[in-house]
Formats: C-alpha cells, sequence, structure tokens
C-alpha cells in the first residue's frame, strides 16, 4: 500500500485579474521507505507541491480540485489544527534555510524538548535522553553539550542536521525536505544526503526530496518526478529517467549537465524560458520550446503516457503520434 498518495492536485492561486492555476493535475504515489525525488526549473511548481503536502500553502493559494492520501487518510482539506498535529506527528519538513525552521531565542534542546512532548507520551528526561540521540545520530558531536545550546552557536551544516533531528523528533512516516542540501558546500552536502538515505533505510521512513540539482537526485532518490509548468512532464525510477529521458523536456536538462569525460566550448542550453502562469499555451505546455513538436502538441494537452520504464506527457508516446507525424 502507498504511504502517500497524490491524486490530480490542483492548486489555483485567486487575484482581481482572474484565477492563476499553479499546480494542474499532479498526481503520484510515494511506498514506505521510498525516496522520491522532484526536479524542475524555478518556478516548476516543485515547492508548491511540498507545500500542499505539508499543509502549509500561503493564502490565497488553495487546493482547488484532488486528494492527498496519507496511510489511506485524506489530509488536504483536515481543519488547521488536525493538520498542524499531523504536520509534526507524521509529517517531518526540512526546508532549505535551517534559520526559517528554529527559533533564535531557545535551545536547540528546548525546540526539540517541546516537538518530541508535543507528539509523544514521555516525560521531560525522556525527551531530553531522546533528543540526544537524535542529535547524535544526525552526526552532532558532543550532542550531550551541545544540546544546550543556541542555534547562532552553530555552522549552516550542523544547523541543518539540527533541523534534520526536528523533523525526525516525533518519528514521522513522511519527510518533505524542500532543497535541503543547497545553501550547504559539496562535502557537507554529501552528508547530508547519507544521512537521509539512512534515515529512510533505518526507520522506514519516506521522503519526498525537492531540488533542482540533478546529481543530488541521482545520488538519493530511488525515483524522480519530472515538473514543468505545474505539471509532471516524465515520472519513474531514477536510472532510466537520467539515462533513457523518455520526454523532450528531460532530455534537454539531461543534456544540459556538463559531463567532464567531453570537451566542448559550449554547454546545451534549452532555449526560451517557462512561460509565467498568466501565459500557458495551449496544448502542452513545453511545445513552444520544444525541437520535436508537431501539430497536435500545440491543441491538445497530453497526460502521462507509457514510455518504456517511465512515463511521459508526452504525444511522442502516443500510439496515434506517428500517425499524425507522418500525415
Amino acid at each position: 500500500m502507498s504511504l502517500l498518495e497524490v491524486n490530480h492536485l490542483v492548486v489555483e492561486f485567486p487575484n482581481r485579474h482572474g484565477t492563476l492555476r499553479a499546480l494542474d493535475d499532479i498526481s503520484f504515489t510515494i511506498a514506505p521507505g521510498e525516496i522520491l525525488g522532484v526536479v524542475g526549473e524555478s518556478g516548476a511548481g516543485k515547492s508548491l507541491t511540498g507545500a500542499s503536502i505539508i499543509g502549509l500553502l500561503e493564502p490565497p493559494g488553495r487546493v482547488a480540485s484532488g486528494e492527498i492520501l496519507l496511510e489511506g487518510q485524506r489530509i488536504d482539506n483536515l481543519p488547521h489544527e488536525q493538520m498542524r498535529h499531523i504536520r509534526g506527528r507524521k509529517i517531518g519538513a526540512i526546508f532549505q534555510d535551517p534559520l526559517t525552521s528554529l527559533n533564535p531565542l531557545y535551545t536547540v534542546g528546548r525546540q526539540l524538548i517541546e516537538t518530541i512532548r508535543t507528539h509523544l507520551p514521555v516525560s521531560e528526561a525522556e525527551a531530553r535522553q531522546r533528543a540526544i540521540g537524535l542529535l547524535e545520530d544526525t552526526g552532532i558531536p558532543a550532542a550531550r553539550e551541545r544540546i544546550d545550546h543556541y542555534p547562532h552557536q552553530f555552522s549552516g551544516g550542523m544547523r541543518q542536521r539540527v533541523v534534520i533531528a526536528l523533523a525526525l523528533a516525533a518519528e514521522p512516516r513522511l519527510i518533505v525536505a524542500d532543497e535541503p542540501t543547497t545553501a550547504l558546500d559539496v562535502s557537507i552536502q554529501a552528508q547530508i544526503i547519507q544521512l537521509l538515505k539512512r534515515v529512510c533505510r533505518e526507520r522506514g521512513a519516506a521522503v519526498i526530496l525537492i531540488t533542482h540539482d540533478m546529481g543530488v537526485i541521482a545520488e538519493t532518490c530511488d525515483r524522480v518526478a519530472v515538473m514543468y509548468a505545474g505539471r509532471v512532464a516524465e515520472i519513474g525510477p531514477v536510472h532510466d529517467v537520467i539515462n533513457h529521458p523518455a520526454h523532450p523536456y528531460t532530455m534537454g536538462l539531461m543534456a544540459a549537465i556538463p559531463d567532464i569525460t567531453v570537451d566542448r566550448e559550449r554547454l546545451n542550453q534549452i532555449d526560451g524560458a517557462m512561460p509565467r502562469l498568466n501565459a500557458i499555451p495551449p496544448g502542452c505546455a513545453y511545445n513552444p520550446r520544444c525541437p520535436r513538436a508537431f501539430g497536435r502538441c500545440s491543441v491538445e494537452r497530453p497526460d502521462l503516457l507509457n514510455a518504456g520504464a517511465t512515463r511521459a506527457a508526452c504525444w511522442l508516446h502516443d500510439a496515434s503520434a506517428g500517425l499524425e507525424k507522418a500525415a
């Protein structure tokens, strides 16, 4: 059974000029112990997908249709207080900037202990022991002393470890990690990635890893969803999406990654830019930039179609596409 199911999710932002559709019919599942990567350019809808799942959509954003199920329970329509409890107990969140997740006025120990005692029936002393254990698990040296330090006394990499400890405090089933390594240098990135993988393996938690870095995706994830203009363009096992991309946008992303074994003066790039929300073209949103677009692409929008080991929202993988292009 899937731990998380996202079915036909639509997120809209009403404004005085009308309604902008920021996520348009997003569907995917994630199994216990799995790491699903969500990748795409800025503005593709990656972070919005994560915010929808953890119930932190910024007003006036709202889930307009579709549903989000966690362990079979629908969570997108829950009252604020109920969702707040689920967010700490069943869903942990790790954000890009650890300073936004930590209160600078409280020691990290107080923040961990409060989180643990809010969600688990333990005494103050038990919660403190558990907090020290979490800091040790996430690689904080001398955790027994450092538990009484304030966030500003930790380096950026160490603060991010504290945030991961906070996210794990109530033993959640799902962790939503939004760009958790972007602000860190490469060696610390690698350590944080190994930590996330170990958490999955040892605790059976599922992770949604939101990033724009294909290197992080390749190193960390079991499956990946490539997003473009508020939709999933392609989804499948990481190895297949990276080595045998089926959607022209994914092909462009892969071709744009520098290859140290090839000597060339210019990097490949995808011409043009992702459309603004108020100017998404009809048909496939990628068609103005797509080198393989044909007539149908500009009038009819494709759903995810089987494309070998992955699924891609592209008419190239429809049985009738070949007939139309040949005509």
